[in-house]
Parts: C-alpha cells; sequence; structure tokens
C-alpha cells in the first residue's frame, strides 16, 4: 500500500504529482498522500503506523516533524518547474516546531504547508499539522488551506525558513 500510493502521485495514477516524491524513500516509507498542491501550498496526509510511534504510545517527534519538512518542501519547489525554475531548488534555512497535542496510532494526521512570504532567494512557509481518527474523505470535500480546521486537532504548527539555491 505504501509503495502505491507514492508511485500513484508520481505517476499520475489518479493522484496528485510531485516530481520531489520520485526518489523521496522516506516519503515511500511514511505512506504519504499528496491530496493537493499549489502555488507555495502543499496539503498531505498519512496514517501513523505502529513503528512510528514512541516510547509512550504516541507519534514520536521525528515522524511528526518529517511529515511537516515533507510538506514544506512539496510547498516550496514547484511540482513543475519551469526551465528556469528546474536550475534551482529550494531548501530549508531553517525551522522551528511546537508540538501541542500527542496523536496516536491509526490516526490520520494532514499536513497543510502555505507560503507567507517570498523575496528574492528566501521564503517564510507555516505548516499546520492535525490528526484526526480515520474516516473516509472525497477529496472533493477537503477543507481549504484557508480554513483546515476539517482535518482534526491541530496537533503541531511548524515554521519553516526556505531558500533557493542554484542545481548541483
Amino acid at each position: 500500500m505504501v509503495e502505491t500510493a507514492l508511485s500513484d502521485a508520481v505517476q499520475g495514477h489518479g493522484a496528485v504529482q510531485h516530481h520531489l516524491l520520485k526518489n523521496d524513500y522516506a516519503s515511500e516509507w511514511m505512506g504519504l498522500e499528496v491530496i493537493r498542491l499549489d502555488d507555495g501550498h502543499a496539503t498531505i496526509r498519512m496514517t501513523l503506523r505502529k513503528e512510528m510511534l514512541n516510547g509512550f504510545g504516541m507519534a514520536h517527534g521525528g515522524m511528526i516533524f518529517a511529515f511537516g519538512d515533507t510538506a514544506f518542501a512539496l510547498a516550496c519547489n514547484p511540482a513543475s518547474p519551469t526551465p528556469s525554475q528546474a536550475r534551482n531548488i529550494t531548501v530549508a534555512s531553517g525551522v522551528d516546531i511546537n508540538f501541542l497535542q500527542p496523536a496516536f496510532k491509526g490516526q490520520v494526521i494532514t499536513a497543510v504547508a502555505n507560503r507567507r512570504a517570498h523575496t528574492g532567494r528566501s521564503g517564510l512557509y507555516d505548516v499546520q499539522i492535525f490528526a484526526a481518527d480515520p474516516t473516509p474523505v472525497e477529496p472533493s470535500a477537503d477543507p481549504s488551506p484557508d480554513d483546515p480546521a476539517g482535518y482534526g486537532e491541530l496537533i503541531a504548527e511548524f515554521r519553516g525558513r526556505s531558500r533557493t539555491i542554484s542545481k548541483k
């Protein structure tokens, strides 16, 4: 199922695509699904599995961070770059995260990343991470990125600072 979710996203079998996921084995392992991509925006989700939990039985902070970092990367880099954009990559220059509530095995977590500012080679992005008990969600019923409360309870706030650099 993990491989299917990622390969579908990359190969375009009805899912949203982003070229960064093609060789992203960490995201493949996490089983993330891309829900929405726009310029400066990304929404992704995944289900927490037992190997993502810490000794207290809640989501490991590193898993939440990695998940938020992936949403941040997808929002920073265009899904279909122009030839001039393809010569550059945008990476994190710094990140802060605040953990607000725990999340648990079986919950679906959703990260909503939005660009707040961009000037020159620097950007500022906010990522909100939500947790909810699993329920079927139709893509057309997904909450707005401007009002994502329908994704469940807010469990973490992630703020990323980006820097665009030349691809080597």
